[in-house]
This record gives structure tokens, sequence and C-alpha cells, in this order.
């Protein structure tokens, strides 16, 4: 796709975290899986849903704006995921707790990402005019902000002490 206006960036940018939030789910559900500590479990568990809601809202975004959601493929969370296997799920960690630490570590790594695209396309969508697209938009920003904080509240709440 070329890119000339604000508004094919603003799909590219759509495209993009689409990728990024499908491959990000999928290691998601291997981190849950991984994960020893009940409430981090049940957090990785709401994340996944949090994603397939991003998922949904940026898939009927693009969809409205007769863009293939698959358009594009997200090297940067390829990356990130990449990283989540090899120190979190992959990883030779004899230590539940500890792993549980990189767990939440490597996850949210994959939700700042994640921020920095929703940030992004929430201001092109209020500079394009796109009331409608910003709204949406917001909420996954909202959601996944509160997803962060209950990772960073989980960590510094015991999982890290404990891991100690």
């Amino acid at each position: 796709m070329s890119i000339q206006t604000l508004q094919d960036l603003y799909i590219d940018q759509l495209q993009d975290l689409y990728s990024a939030n499908r491959q990000s789910k999928k290691v998601t559900e291997r981190l849950q899986q991984k994960a020893h500590n009940n409430d981090l479990q049940d957090a990785l568990k709401r994340g996944v849903t949090g994603i397939d809601d991003g998922i949904e809202a940026v898939e009927g975004l693009l969809r409205q704006h007769k863009a293939d959601p698959k358009g594009e493929f997200c090297q940067g969370m390829e990356g990130l995921v990449k990283e989540a296997k090899a120190h979190a799920i992959d990883a030779d960690i004899a230590d539940s707790d500890v792993r549980d630490a990189s767990i939440i570590s490597q996850y949210q790594r994959m939700t700042h990402y994640a921020l920095a695209g929703y940030g992004t396309v929430v201001a092109y969508a209020r500079r394009l005019g796109l009331e409608d697209d910003a709204k949406k938009l917001q909420v996954c920003l909202d959601n996944t902000y509160s997803g962060d904080r209950e990772m960073s509240q989980l960590a510094e709440g015991g999982i890290n002490r404990v891991a100690a």
C-alpha cells in the first residue's frame, strides 16, 4: 500500500495493530498456561479477552474503511513475541515465581507496544475527524492501560517479592 495521506497512514497503522493483536493473543494464551500464580493466570485470561475485543474493534474499523485487516504484518510485535517465548515460555526457569515475574515483564512489553499503537491511531482518527473511530479506539486504549496497571499491581503487590 502506498502511503500518501494521513488517511493512508491511519489505515496502515490499523492493519499493523490488527496484526500485533493477533500475534500477542497467541503468546498471551501460552503465557497464561505457564503462569503459576492464580491471580496472574486470571489477569492474563482477561488480557486475552481484551486483545480479542481489540481485534474485533480494529477489524470492524478496517472493514468500514474498505481495507483488508490482514494487509500488514507487524514485525515489531513479532520480535516481542520471540522475546516472550525466549524469556518466559521456553526459558529454563526452575522457580515458578521467577517465571511469573518474567511473564509479567514480557506481557507488559507487548502491552506497551499496543499502547503506542492505540495512542497513535486515536490521534490520527481525531485529526481526520473520525470521531466514532476515535471513541472505539479510545476504549481499546483505556482497556490496555487498565491491563498494564493490573500487571504492575500484581508484580509490585507480591509476585516480585515472592520471586526475590
